[in-house]
């Protein structure tokens, strides 16, 4: 099948499938793949031309209107987006059902035992965290870190450090992507956060659904906080 993704987590999941796609977006980090743009504002004409079978989006990662565009000129459209580390099953079934493979098995390592309270930020400028109904917040908690910001309307608040620091979570977890956390940015946590534990970790194992959730989650499992 000829088969454009949208979705980084979605081509590396593809590309394991054994179905390569003809283009990808520039942030699926496969070198030597065509791209057509990024994810919020991919060519939707180079992706007509290429005439595939398949495009593959996600409602976190693509807009809707893209999709509904991409539908409008005749494109099967196929989405993807799981909440939870025990969606990611489901979702790739689905995946592999669309591109006419077989599913591969996805074995999930057991639950951690209970670790205390963590706050994962994914921005800077302003702050910004998640909350339960999201698929980072889901793989901490799969690892024992219990969300304190759970609740709330707002998927991806923003959030003041000393706001954060009211809520005193044992854990900030700093990832790599979708902002680029380093190590300069763990004495600005520690500073507004007092008594907080501070962890660097690769965004994409914290965010990136799919083939690699669950040695994502025995790599996670293993850091020593």
């Amino acid at each position: 099948m000829r088969v454009v993704s949208l979705v980084p987590s979605a081509t590396e999941s593809l590309i394991a499938l054994g179905i390569t796609p003809v283009a990808c977006t520039r942030f699926c980090e496969q070198p030597g793949m065509p791209t057509v743009g990024g994810t919020k504002n991919p060519d939707l004409s180079a992706i007509v031309a290429l005439e595939p079978d398949l495009v593959v989006v996600n409602d976190e990662e693509n807009r809707r209107e893209d999709a509904d565009a991409l539908v409008a000129a005749g494109v099967t459209v196929h989405s993807m987006s799981p909440r939870s580390v025990r969606a990611v099953g489901g979702a790739l079934d689905g995946l592999a059902a669309a591109v006419g493979c077989t599913a591969p098995n996805f074995d999930l390592p057991p639950p951690g035992p209970i670790r205390g309270t963590a706050v994962a930020l994914i921005w800077r400028r302003p702050w910004m965290t998640q909350r339960a109904d999201t698929y980072g917040s889901s793989v901490l908690e799969h690892l024992g870190w219990s969300n304190p910001l759970a609740s709330g309307r707002d998927r991806y608040p923003t959030i003041e450090l000393s706001d954060l620091a009211r809520e005193a979570p044992d854990l900030v977890v700093l990832p790599s992507e979708p902002y680029p956390f380093t190590e300069r940015h763990v004495g600005e946590i520690s500073a507004g956060v007092p008594g907080t534990r501070v962890g660097l970790v690769d965004g994409r194992d914290l965010f990136w659904w799919g083939t690699r959730t669950g040695a994502a989650l025995s790599r996670l499992a293993g850091r020593h906080f």
